[in-house]
């Protein structure tokens, strides 16, 4: 899809998914760079639930809308 953009969340102290495993993973899929730069990461001071984390739920509810945002005006 040429259209599609991925915002991928990482929060510090995930225990069911490491922040770094996916990170790594996303670093090394051998995208060319113009697929590369679909790419939005944020990254958060809390667990697997950000949202339960206030000053994290704060900074991905920014994080989402400026993807949303940037998205709709392409």
């Amino acid at each position: 899809n040429p259209h599609m953009r991925l915002f991928v969340a990482f929060g510090y102290y995930d225990g069911a998914t490491p922040y770094y495993a996916a990170d790594y993973t996303l670093r090394h899929m051998r995208l060319p760079s113009q697929l590369r730069g679909r790419i939005s990461t944020g990254y958060y001071e809390s667990g697997h639930m950000m949202y339960i984390h206030l000053p994290s739920l704060a900074k991905m509810t920014a994080d989402v809308r400026g993807f949303v945002n940037a998205a709709v005006s392409r």
